[in-house]
Parts: structure tokens; C-alpha cells; sequence
């Protein structure tokens, strides 16, 4: 059996955020790439003398085209997905909940075979994990992805199978409540980790839905990289979570350390609880 969504779609979301970013500079702000921000310090004025205690916000020098630039403002707003724990810290927050990387493989169906999925094809989730487990997605360009399973990566950024960072996987590995979560959950875990390896196996999970699928229709895909938070007794951080710091930096920051999925479907309602989390938390 099944529930049937007829008005269920998709976008381009790169559009969707191309165009938020066009509307931020047209209402006056600038869009900075390229900047990995090393500090956070209070500055008794900015060059400009607009802001008494103002905060400087500094780039990594040699990672940065903005060598030795800073950005002066009167409050600092971060939503830094996969580093949002190290960001707070800088600025004296807990080192909890930590962000652990999940890589989620796709598979893509051959273009003859996308006939067969004619809309988004979801399971019920199991409300044990996070991960919604394979589902059919529809693409704008006409393909159709299926998948993602869910394996731990060994890079935040690693979007790759071969990607490693000594300090990602370390912190990772070392953290006890990610030892926690993977006793509390070894047999999921290895079903994931021998799906991710043998396509046959991930096969049986999309013959569920679509019987008629082959090996012979699939082809490895793409992947992405969830930014799961974690607490120390191994339990995953499903909702939102706001921090600021301690001392005179804590009263002009605020850290969105966490927000879930669907966070993109939901942009424009999230947008509305931080602005207001904001206004709040810095009396505006």
C-alpha cells in the first residue's frame, strides 16, 4: 500500500539559492566565497568608526583570497552546516552536540529506464534514524537518482569514497557518542556499509518499490554529506539548536548549530524562526 501525492515536486535548488543570494545583494548586503573564518574577536571600533564593539570576523590567510581582510559588524549570525561545532567554539560554546559526516552514495537509473518512475517514490521512514532510507528522486535535468544509503565519511567535505582528513576522522572516531550510536545500532550499520560496497544488495531495497529494476539499469551516482549532530550519549540531535557563547561575544552571536532535514524544502519557514530567534536574542 501507498500514499499518493499528486502535488509533490521538485526544484533546482542552486536556482533557489542563487536567487536568495541575488535578493540579499540587492537589498544592500555582499556575498563573500572563498572565506573560511579562523576568529571571532570584539574590537573596541571598526576601521570605519561606525560600530563602537564591533565584531571582526577573520579569514584563514592562506586559504582565503581576502589575505589579512576582516569583515567589522555588529552581530554575527552563522549557519555553518558541516563546521558549525568548530565556529561555535571559536566564539566559547560547548563542544556538543558534535557534527559527525554521513555520506549517502546515489545510484542513477539509465535514461532508457526513467520511464519507470514517474513522480518521488519515498518508504516510511523508521523513526530509529535520521536517514529515510532509498527513495526515488526525479531530477530536473530528466535523470533520476535512487538511493542514498548512509555510511560514515571520513572527511567532512568527503564527497568521495577515497576522501580522508586526519583530524575529521579522528575527532569522529574518538567521539563516544558516536561509539554509542553505532553499538546501539551494529547491525543497521553494517547492512549499510555492505550496501554501500555490493550493488546487488542495494538493488533488493529498490526492487521493493520497483520489482521490474535490474542491475543492468543502474549506475553509480553521486553523493552527498549529511551533517548529522550528535550528543555524547550517542543520540541523534533532530531539532534546532541555537547558541551564542559566553562573555561580550556571546551577547552579538548566534550560532544555528544545527538544522535538520528537510531544512532546503523548509528554507523560506526557517528563515522566519531564526529571523525571529535574532531579533530576540539580540533585542532589535
Amino acid at each position: 500500500m501507498a500514499l499518493d501525492s499528486p502535488c509533490t515536486g521538485i526544484v533546482d535548488y542552486r536556482q533557489i539559492a542563487q536567487s536568495y543570494s541575488n535578493d540579499f545583494r540587492d537589498a544592500g548586503g555582499s556575498v563573500l566565497t572563498g572565506f573560511e573564518v579562523s576568529d571571532i574577536n570584539m574590537v573596541n571600533e571598526s576601521p570605519a568608526g561606525s560600530e563602537q564593539e564591533a565584531l571582526a570576523v577573520s579569514p584563514i590567510d592562506d586559504l582565503s583570497p581576502f589575505q589579512g581582510e576582516a569583515v567589522y559588524c555588529k552581530y554575527v549570525l552563522t549557519c555553518a552546516g558541516l563546521f558549525s561545532d568548530r565556529l561555535s567554539q571559536i566564539s566559547g560554546c560547548s563542544s556538543e552536540p558534535r557534527i559527525v559526516p554521513f555520506r549517502g552514495d546515489y545510484l542513477v537509473l539509465k535514461p532508457e529506464k526513467c520511464y519507470l518512475v514517474k513522480g518521488n517514490i519515498y518508504p516510511v521512514p523508521d523513526p530509529r534514524f535520521p536517514f529515510l532510507g532509498v527513495h526515488f528522486t526525479p531530477r530536473m535535468d530528466g535523470n533520476v537518482w535512487l538511493g542514498p544509503n548512509a555510511v560514515l565519511a571520513f572527511k567532512r567535505e568527503g564527497y568521495r569514497l577515497c576522501d580522508f582528513d586526519a583530524r575529521d576522522f579522528g575527532e569522529a572516531v574518538t567521539y563516544s557518542g558516536l561509539r554509542k550510536l553505532v553499538l546501539k545500532n551494529l547491525v543497521y550499520g553494517m547492512g549499510e556499509m555492505y550496501r554501500a560496497v555490493f550493488l546487488r544488495a542495494q538493488l533488493k531495497e529498490l526492487q521493493k518499490f520497483i520489482p521490474d529494476l535490474s542491475i543492468n539499469d543502474l549506475l553509480r551516482g553521486p553523493s552527498g554529506v549529511r551533517a548529522q549532530a550528535l550528543d555524547r550519549d550517542g543520540n541523534l540531535v533532530d531539532d534546532f539548536v541555537f547558541d551564542g557563547g559566553i562573555g561580550d561575544i556571546g551577547s552579538r552571536v548566534l550560532h544555528v548549530r544545527n538544522a535538520p532535514s528537510p531544512a532546503a524544502t523548509s528554507s523560506l519557514a526557517i528563515a522566519e524562526m531564526i529571523a525571529s530567534e535574532v531579533e530576540e536574542r539580540f533585542s532589535l
